[in-house]
């Protein structure tokens, strides 16, 4: 009976399942037919693009810009490193070369912006406080960073979604970048910090969303994120160094992810070889070409002599248009017998081989003797006793011979300085600061015979280049003592007041060295044999106009950036607002960036202490989490399903990472420090801490501890400390915009930590 009722059932259900069907494609075919009568009827399209707008994302740039770009021009004077970036974006506008130690883009960004203003680089960036005046356009040279930290916060909101987090999670990360008060003072004026985070998590967010194409390489969407998170990554690179860490952690992501692709039986060994040659060729060429780009920009751009050219070498400062006079125009190129030179330091600071009427004490302070003889230094100053003649050790006659006799790699020579006519010297007796070099003096008369002391061997180190020959500005020498086989060296050391703090000049055995490379900068040829003669040209020398000597992209590009990362750039000591790395994490110290003259009003550099905080404890609140999951994971305990710890460690691999590889670095840096440099390690903290928050909510009341209410306590916890994450902010608006007048006990209700130092002037 079971059976026919079945069998009844299932005929019974055959004519309605077929009606359905039949009915189904019967408006199928409806709709095709009405489909196809709107498209005879309408004009054929060539392409349809589908536009989606993410609401939310909207919504937090729209915040963003309401908090970065309220009363922007406020206040109207120099803000901190405003003084500096100001200087480089008027020296952009009248293209006069400037040197920094950072990449250019961030500047450049600034300038295009400026130029389109219509501003003129007139305004002279003198100190902190002064005011602009009406040819500044304030609002359009704030305005870059501005609009960065804008579209920093939507950013988070993507990033932290392509991360595996929830929408939730997301928005409160958005939320709390744009509700710090670090990150807001640090986007309102003209800074660098909010372009290179944003441009490091927008590259960030770039490798995430290519990794979701992974499984599907060679695909439009695999090379368009490939691409963008290559120049993203480069363009924080390019506008400071310290977003190399950002693509150190791009690498580790990307390398990870092919080490796991590896154990893959379904890729053959050349798709492999074949695959990572492809990923890393493109990331290669779209890397370069984009730094390269922002150099080439700059060096065309700026092609006038300036106030920094004297960091650069003869050959780099000859090149711009109104640079060193009398070095090329009307100057004779070989360097002969006879020549009166100045011997300029090649690499590192800029001085000129000097020696003067006066001589080493005979005793030191540490009761070691000296030779007595003239002093030898390196002045950092044009001077009539930097020149020296070239004399060929066999001839007396100081005077130019037709033909000239040119001086080639090899050859041994004399120098004779020019006013003293005393010979260069070395002899085996310690130099004043550096004991383990030679001294060099100038010890008798050119026309004195004692050889043995007084020769050099010139050696062409860049002969390949510029040919056997010694040019001027072009050739870079080294000058070898014969009888002592040392190198005349910069040592880089200050000589006290008994040498007018000049810098010391000595003989090192360790003869391949920077510090041992001269050039010849300035040149003519000696027309009189007479010493009263010679001495009335070199005090009378005019200094000739001249027209600019060719220097290629790359000869500038390889320059400049060897300044770049050896030059000796003064920093400054001891600066009352700086800070130490171990201080950061709990914002120990703020920075004074500008207080009124009228009131108390001021703008200081703060965090939110809620999220500072908080940050600290979450990452410590993570590193324990690992290390006690780990640990039971060890004793086959494990306590979160597979894809709660993935997403777990997932969090670590990015963020920790990201923090750590941020942060720890400064420990090692020799120069002084600011609470800013912390910035982009404190990004990548606080991304962690929301991540760790999303954790305890979703996986740790739930599954560790499963307890009914425990969810509910954690997420009033979340919303309450969330309250007082506003309430923060808005406390400490006033010093991130600097507008309001303040008295002195508002600044002291401010001072939340005895090490903060506010500024107090007014009543």
């Amino acid at each position: 009976m079971e059976i026919l009722k079945n069998e009844r059932k299932e005929t019974n259900s055959k004519p309605l399942k077929e009606k359905q069907v039949n009915k189904g494609v019967e408006k199928k075919f409806e709709n095709n037919e009405a489909k196809y009568f709107v498209e005879q009827n309408e004009k054929p399209k060539m392409f349809r693009i589908n536009c989606e707008i993410d609401i939310l994302s909207l919504v937090l740039f729209s915040l963003g810009v309401l908090t970065r770009m309220y009363n922007l021009e406020e206040p109207k004077n120099i803000v901190f490193d405003e003084l500096h970036y100001g200087k480089y974006v008027s020296l952009y506008m009248k293209n006069t070369f400037f040197f920094d130690s950072h990449p250019p883009l961030g500047k450049q960004l600034i300038a295009l912006v400026a130029y389109i203003a219509g501003y003129d680089g007139k305004y002279k960036f003198d100190k902190i406080g002064s005011p602009y005046n009406s040819s500044v356009p304030l609002v359009a040279l704030r305005f870059v960073p501005a609009f960065f930290g804008s579209i920093l916060i939507p950013t988070v909101y993507h990033l932290m979604l392509e991360a595996g987090l929830s929408q939730w999670s997301s928005l409160l990360a958005a939320l709390l970048f744009l509700l710090d008060n670090a990150f807001l003072t640090q986007s309102r004026f003209i800074l660098m910090e909010s372009m290179l985070i944003f441009f490091s998590l927008f590259g960030l967010l770039s490798i995430l969303k290519f990794r979701k194409y992974y499984s599907n390489p060679y695909s439009i969407f695999w090379f368009l994120w490939l691409i963008s998170s290559c120049v993203s990554l480069t363009c924080a690179v390019s506008i400071k160094y310290v977003g190399i860490y950002t693509c150190a952690l791009a690498v580790i992501i990307v390398l990870q992810d092919f080490w796991k692709l590896l154990s893959s039986d379904k890729v053959s060994d050349s798709a492999l070889c074949f695959r990572f040659f492809v990923q890393t060729f493109t990331a290669l060429v779209v890397a370069i070409s984009v730094y390269l780009g922002v150099f080439y920009i700059h060096l065309n751009t700026l092609y006038k002599a300036g106030p920094h050219d004297s960091i650069m070498t003869s050959a780099f400062q000859a090149s711009l248009e109104g640079g060193l006079a009398s070095i090329t125009k009307g100057q004779p190129l070989l360097v002969a017998h006879g020549s009166q030179i100045t011997l300029r330091h090649t690499h590192g600071r800029t001085c000129w081989l000097h020696s003067h009427n006066a001589a080493y004490p005979i005793r030191y302070p540490d009761k070691r003797g000296s030779s007595h003889q003239q002093q030898v230094t390196c002045y950092s100053f044009k001077d009539v006793n930097n020149w020296w003649i070239v004399k060929r050790p066999e001839k007396n006659e100081l005077t130019v011979e037709q033909p000239v006799d040119a001086i080639k790699h090899g050859d041994v020579i004399q120098l004779v300085h020019g006013i003293t006519s005393r010979a260069l010297n070395t002899h085996d007796v310690a130099a004043p600061m550096s004991p383990q070099c030679q001294e060099v003096s100038c010890y008798i008369d050119y026309n004195i015979s004692m050889p043995a002391q007084n020769l050099w061997r010139v050696e062409i180190i860049n002969r390949d280049q510029n040919g056997d020959i010694w040019h001027t500005i072009q050739s870079q020498i080294r000058l070898i003592h014969i009888d002592t086989n040392t190198a005349l060296k910069f040592t880089g050391r200050q000589l006290p007041d008994w040498a007018f703090h000049q810098h010391e000049v000595a003989a090192d055995r360790v003869i391949v060295q920077d510090d041992t490379v001269w050039n010849v900068e300035e040149h003519r040829y000696t027309k009189s044999g007479d010493q009263k003669e010679r001495e009335r040209e070199m005090i009378t020398a005019e200094m000739i106009p001249t027209t600019p000597t060719t220097l290629s992209f790359w000869q500038k590009f390889y320059e400049l950036h060897y300044k770049m990362v050896f030059a000796n750039t003064e920093s400054v000591q001891n600066h009352m607002y700086s800070s130490e790395p171990h201080e950061w994490p709990f914002m120990s110290r703020g920075i004074a960036y500008w207080i009124s003259s009228a009131s108390n009003a001021q703008v200081h550099l703060l965090g939110n202490m809620a999220i500072w905080y908080t940050g600290t404890l979450g990452f410590f609140t993570y590193i324990i989490l690992l290390i006690v999951y780990l640990l039971r994971r060890r004793r086959q305990c494990y306590d979160l399903p597979p894809f709660v710890w993935s997403q777990f460690q997932k969090t670590g691999e990015i963020f920790l990472t990201g923090y750590l590889i941020h942060y720890l670095p400064y420990f090692f840096v020799d120069r002084t420090l600011f609470l800013h440099n912390y910035l982009p390690a404190y990004a990548f903290k606080t991304l962690l801490l929301v991540a760790t928050l999303e954790h305890i909510y979703t996986a740790v009341s739930s599954y560790l501890f499963n307890y009914k209410y425990l969810r509910t306590f954690v997420l009033v916890l979340i919303v309450c400390w969330l309250g007082y994450v506003v309430f923060v902010f808005k406390t400490f608006l006033v010093l991130s915009y600097g507008t309001t007048d303040l008295t002195t006990d508002d600044i002291i209700n401010l001072r939340w930590k005895d090490t903060w130092d506010f500024i107090v002037h007014k009543n």
